[in-house]
Order: structure tokens, then sequence, then C-alpha cells
């Protein structure tokens, strides 16, 4: 099989892998799409000492079965499926259900180094993290559930009172709350986003989008909305994203921080102490999450299109990493075909 490897930081090279099989306990995915999220750019750039030279990524994908290993039921070749990546050991699944990301002994397929990934023309993967698509949906919009899983889990650490919501930053991560947003039925979503192709993007899924360069924040989302916003998420994860998010919410509001742009924060304390408003993180997402965003997206179709720019050959993909990294404007997410 073809597979594109890490082969220094700043360069891809698509190389013949041996083919995997499926071993007991797994399901061998044939590998159709694969999205290029943001924590495949820093590995990339090797910005973020999460990825190494030498190895395979990707984590946002869907294919279809082609085999299964001993042991399995309920797959059938040719069948449509996403994968979820985080992978708790087997004796673990079920008293973990729900909580997987907190395991301290997980892995995540396209980040633990000896472990080949999606950017692969197939993949074995234990079969408890393989999830059937719906009849119908495309694996174009199957590649977008694990991105989606991570708003899903986002929007649910807050109990969202009605009214407004901000969010901060309009990439994709932030892109993908705004959608979950839409789809809990949050009536007025406002997005801080300051590259103009991505506030066309976000005008394209129903949201408001703000420019952060026009004024304040917190002064443009009163003037939109005619008062603070409610709750807020920072999908930038900045110490001044997170500033204009507590600026912009009103007393006793909760913040939650999603993006990692930067290990440390310079927090403005008063305006979490004498405003009693709440700052709460959200990392990953559980299997609940990805099942429920896998369901909420079959019933938003036209959101999924909505969110993706193009797609790309396996051959086109080391370019596009490097276009990518180096800012070319693209707004939504790419699509590797396998």
């Amino acid at each position: 099989m073809k597979a594109m490897v890490l082969a220094e930081f700043g360069r891809l090279d698509v190389v013949e892998y041996p083919d995997p099989v499926a071993a007991s306990g797994e399901v061998l995915v044939a590998i159709a799409h694969t999205g290029i999220c943001g924590t495949d750019l820093h590995g990339y750039t090797g910005a973020n000492g999460r990825r190494v030279p030498g190895m395979v990524m990707g984590h946002e994908t869907a294919g279809v079965v082609a085999a299964v290993g001993d042991g399995i039921s309920g797959f059938a070749p040719g069948q449509a499926v996403t994968v979820n990546p985080v992978v708790v050991p087997a004796d673990d699944a079920q008293a973990w259900r729900g909580r997987e990301q907190q395991h301290p002994g997980k892995y995540v397929i396209g980040v633990k180094p000896d472990v080949v990934a999606a950017f692969a023309q197939f993949v074995a993967v234990p079969a408890r993290n393989v999830v059937p698509l719906p009849d119908g949906m495309p694996t174009t919009h199957g590649a977008l559930v694990e991105p989606l899983a991570v708003a899903t889990h986002a929007v649910g650490r807050l109990n969202l009172p009605d009214g407004p919501v901000l969010v901060a930053g309009g990439g994709p991560i932030g892109q993908s709350v705004a959608v979950v947003l839409r789809q809990v039925g949050v009536r007025q979503v406002l997005v801080s986003e300051p590259a103009a192709e991505r506030r066309e993007l976000l005008t394209a899924l129903g949201v408001t989008a703000l420019n952060p360069g026009d004024a304040p924040v917190a002064e443009q989302v009163v003037a939109v909305a005619g008062r603070p916003a409610v709750a807020a998420f920072d999908a930038v994860g900045s110490s001044g994203s997170v500033a204009d998010c507590l600026a912009a919410t009103e007393l006793g509001a909760s913040v939650c921080l999603i993006g990692m742009a930067t290990p440390r924060l310079d927090l403005a304390a008063f305006d979490i102490t004498a405003a009693e408003r709440s700052l709460v993180g959200s990392f990953a997402y559980s299997s609940v999450d990805f099942e429920v965003a896998l369901e909420r997206l079959a019933s938003t179709p036209e959101l999924a299109e909505v969110l993706i720019s193009r797609t790309v050959s396996l051959a086109e993909a080391p370019a596009t990493f490097a276009a990518l990294a180096s800012g070319d404007g693209t707004p939504g997410k790419v699509l590797v075909e396998l």
C-alpha cells in the first residue's frame, strides 16, 4: 500500500508500506478520505512535539471495511465506517466508556509513533473503535466526525443559558464548534475571526462573523447582540483570545478553553474572580461524544459541505501540507483522498 510518512520536519514522502492485516479483534479499513488537522500541520512543522519523523500521521478519517480479524462480527466488507482514534485498553473499554480521553493508558491513532495511521491506504484498528456510517453518508462527511466530536465534547462541557454565544477563532475547530452550537439550537452564534476567507465560510454556516481588527470583540458582541455573550468558547488558546472571551461575556458566565496555541496563559484574574466567571477546559472527546457527533452530522449534511474546502490526492498531499503550513488562505477542511 501507499502511505505518507513524515520523513523529517517540513517534509512528507509518499512511499510503499507493507499491507497490514487484521489481527484478532481488529478491523482492516481501506481508507477513503482523511482530513488534515491543525495538529497534523503542527506535527509537520515540528511545532507541537507530538509527532516524530518516521511516523505516518492522520486521525480524521473514514473508509470501508476491507477485512475483519478473528472473533469479530457485525461488520461486512465494503461497509462504510469511520474510526474513533482514541484507544483505551480492551479490558477497560466498558468501565471507561464516556471518559476515554481521560484514561492514563490511552493512545491516539495518528499520534502514537509506532502505529501506522490514516494517511495510508489501509489501517488495522481495534474493532471497538470502528463506527459504521449511516446509510448514504459519504466518506467525505465521515472524515469530519472526529473534529465535530471535539466540538461536541466542548459544547457539552458548559450549561448554556439562552442568549448569544461567542466563539473566539474561526479555524476548523472554531467552525466545528459553531456547527455544534447550531445543531443544539443556539439561536445567535458569533465567531471572532481575522481572516476574511474564514469569515465568509462562517457566514455560510449561518453564524455571525466578527472581525477583531474592526473594534474590540466585546464591543462588537454588544453592538450585534444587544448584550454580552452568555458563554464563550476559545478555539485559539492564547492570552489574547481568552481575554476577549472574558471581556465579552456577562457576569457569572462560563468560558470553555479548547485551543492550545500556547502552553501558558496570562490571565486577568479579576475578570474571573470578581466577575464570578468560570474557565473550563475541554480535551478531545469520549466514545459517546463521537457517536453523538456522527448522529448530528447525519442530520445536517448541508453544514458538512460548507466545512470542506477541497479534496486532494495522496500524491498532492505533501505539497498541500507545505501550502497550508505557509498560510495559503484555505478557510476550511482539506481532505486527502487515499
